[in-house]
């Protein structure tokens, strides 16, 4: 791509890398590109990272027709940068777009824009232990009509911002609360998808789970309300007797990047991962007998999340004496450790920034 660069006069000033918390300071740049019915994709650029306008009628606004991913660069001891898997990003990005109805963003084109904004943006990327830079990719309807209808115009774009640890305490053991009331997805819905409307949908049963002292939500199937499927804005896992059960990739799961990475790691390792349907009961039984070994939920922005208490109903069970596994810290360990370098990438899974 021919991608335009306007210079921002001044820079912003870089927050302490020892407090970044998550998604607190955007970098100074930003990736734009416009899509038009007529034109296609056209005016790559990077400018300076700020407010952008929008008309009130935007079809955004009302019809919720836009799509995100989330993804990271990482500083290697010998400061190098690496992106982790970023074709696997795009290649989502194009399936969440294709059932919102929104042009395909070429995976060529979006591996392209991500390194050139990162680039642009080296020194934002921390150095410090467990740091990293978050990179937003996203595109929305720019269309100003009233009316449900496919949009005649886009726009793509990229925003960064250094980050921290997820979880401002560590990697701790959190507790689960499943929830038997609230759905997230269905067969045939968008549950597969990186869209708004998912994640706006799954906030009450957040703030249920809060309320009753529980850090995330674990939700059922929305056919049957009987099997596991995800956590909160992760996939899960589950190591029951051994072997390694997470829901299947059937249009109701986002297929996570991490879990993906965590499954060929485990089954290099030689554990059967069952990617099958597990029933809550089953689940709850297993945390009753001593089968139920560990559980962790995964995905980019925290990686791994090691579960400590499950709750269904008024049924309660501890998991791992609500301490780490060691398959959990040996999957982080491992997969944070072909991110940031310190272990050899022989899956070719990190694409290094130059």
């Amino acid at each position: 791509m021919d991608i335009r660069f306007e210079k921002r006069p001044v820079l912003k000033e870089k927050p302490d890398q020892k407090n970044l918390g998550f998604g607190k300071y955007m970098t100074d740049y930003m990736f734009v590109m416009d899509w038009t019915k007529e034109d296609g994709w056209k005016d790559a650029r990077i400018v300076p990272e700020g407010p952008i306008t929008m008309d009130p009628a935007c079809v955004t606004l009302h019809y919720a027709q836009e799509t995100f991913e989330g993804m990271k660069a990482y500083r290697t001891a010998e400061g190098k940068i690496q992106l982790f898997r970023p074709e696997m990003n795009a290649k989502r990005m194009i399936n969440s777009n294709a059932r919102l109805c929104m042009p395909e963003f070429p995976v060529d084109m979006f591996v392209e824009a991500v390194e050139a904004l990162v680039k642009v943006e080296a020194d934002w990327v921390p150095s410090e232990p467990n740091t990293s830079l978050y990179i937003r990719p996203f595109m929305f309807a720019t269309e100003a009509a009233l009316g449900v209808h496919m949009a005649n115009a886009y726009k793509f774009m990229i925003i960064c911002c250094p980050v921290g640890a997820y979880y401002a305490a560590g990697l701790n053991p959190v507790k689960i609360l499943v929830e038997d009331e609230l759905v997230r997805a269905v067969k045939g819905g968008t549950g597969f998808t990186k869209c708004g409307g998912n994640y706006a949908g799954s906030i009450l049963g957040q703030v249920k789970a809060e309320k009753l002292g529980y850090a995330q939500v674990l939700w059922l199937d929305g056919e049957h309300r009987k099997y596991v499927e995800e956590v909160g804005t992760m996939n899960i896992m589950f190591k029951i007797a051994g072997e390694i059960y997470t829901a299947p990739i059937e249009g109701t799961v986002l297929p996570g990047v991490t879990r993906d990475s965590m499954i060929h790691l485990l089954r290099d390792w030689g554990y059967k991962v069952n990617e099958t349907r597990l029933s809550v009961d089953d689940l709850m039984k297993a945390g009753h007998d001593g089968t139920l070994e560990e559980v962790f939920g995964t995905g980019t922005a925290a990686v791994i999340s090691p579960v400590g208490e499950l709750r269904y109903k008024d049924d309660v069970v501890t998991v791992n004496n609500f301490e780490i596994g060691e398959l959990t810290q040996k999957l982080y360990d491992t997969l944070t450790g072909i991110q940031w370098g310190r272990i050899p990438d022989k899956y070719g899974w990190t694409v290094e920034v130059k």
